[in-house]
């Protein structure tokens, strides 16, 4: 008889007992079981305290001029308020004024088009750049870089003499390519600033230069953090790249494009340097000004400037409340 076999499985040891559970100790009827204690005072405004030293200055520096200027457009304040006479007290005498002139309506008109039209334009233009971005190569996206940094980091001044010489009527390079490659002859001695029509495109396209670069590192930044494994999944199920972008790539980066846009509207709204410099090389003035030169052309009258710079400040508001009530949608 053959022998009886034995397992090989080790004996494990018997597995230590486990702590009794504390006894859970019944409320009496009639008593209610103790709250939970509340953060200190201290711990909540915490917060607040940390963000005081920045808000301060901040409240100091923005707040104060702006209840300043408030205050001047109910008043009749001028050159003679500076030496020492009492400011009188006029109501909406200087909003009246100015709202019942036919040329402050053309000049927001102008302004507000001119607004929206520049920064569709370099929405569009922003975007289209930093999609191009994240196709390209490693060569290709560093030149696009450097290139984008040195348009926005050059000043304003600077870059607008480039662009002045440019849309040169004698000397520019515009006129020659449109007059002697196109064969547009009419070109050749053009004045660009002369005519208003001419003088908004030019002024469009350097504003637009100046502002994409913003547009583009942000929007390709936030391109960069959509997750590979969501466009991998797309592409299988048979979406195609524009289809893939579309429905997939900015709606996820929609938060970043609203900010963006927000920014793009209150930036060309109150655009100032740009326009002025073409109406000093010579651009018939009245009729190019926008609000933020036709404010300038009002230093003479702080009154008057202060209410349109109030009014200016409205329409910046009215313009921008859809961009605000979306992000606080996005935020709940």
């Amino acid at each position: 008889m053959s022998a009886p076999r034995t397992s090989s499985a080790p004996v494990l040891p018997p597995a230590p007992p486990r702590a009794a559970a504390p006894p859970v100790h019944p409320v009496p009827p009639g008593e209610r079981r103790p709250a939970p204690r509340r953060r200190s005072r201290r711990s909540r405004l915490g917060p607040y305290l940390l963000l005081l030293p920045a808000l301060v200055p901040v409240a100091v520096g923005l707040g104060y001029p702006l209840a300043r200027q408030f205050v001047l457009s109910f008043q009749e304040y001028g050159l003679a308020q500076q030496f020492g006479r009492p400011a009188e007290w006029v109501g909406l005498r200087n909003y009246t004024t100015l709202l019942s002139d036919p040329y402050v309506w053309g000049v927001i008109g102008r302004s507000v088009l001119f607004c929206l039209v520049n920064a569709a334009l370099t929405m569009a233009v922003g975007i289209a750049v930093a999609v191009l971005m994240t196709r390209v190569g490693r060569g290709a996206r560093i030149t696009l870089q450097v290139g984008l940094l040195l348009a926005w980091g050059t000043p304003v001044l600077a870059t607008m003499t480039v662009w002045q010489w440019l849309f040169d009527s004698q000397y520019g390079v515009v006129n020659w390519l449109l007059a002697e490659p196109l064969g547009l002859t009419g070109m050749r001695q053009h004045s660009w600033i002369i005519e208003p029509a001419s003088f908004y495109l030019v002024a469009t396209v350097i504003v637009v230069w100046m502002s994409v670069p913003f547009v583009v590192f942000t929007v390709y930044a936030g391109l960069l953090q959509v997750p590979e494994e969501c466009m991998e999944a797309a592409q299988l199920d048979g979406a195609n790249a524009w289809q893939r972008l579309r429905h997939l790539s900015l709606p996820m980066v929609k938060p970043v494009l609203l900010v963006v846009a927000l920014l793009q509207v209150i930036w060309d709204l109150r655009v100032f340097t740009q326009i002025y410099v073409l109406q000093r090389a010579g651009a018939p003035t009245r009729e190019t000004h926008l609000l933020g030169t036709y404010i300038y052309s009002l230093a003479k009258e702080f009154s008057m400037a202060g209410a349109m710079a109030t009014i200016m400040l409205v329409i910046t508001f009215v313009l921008t409340v859809f961009y605000i009530r979306r992000m606080l949608k996005e935020e709940v």
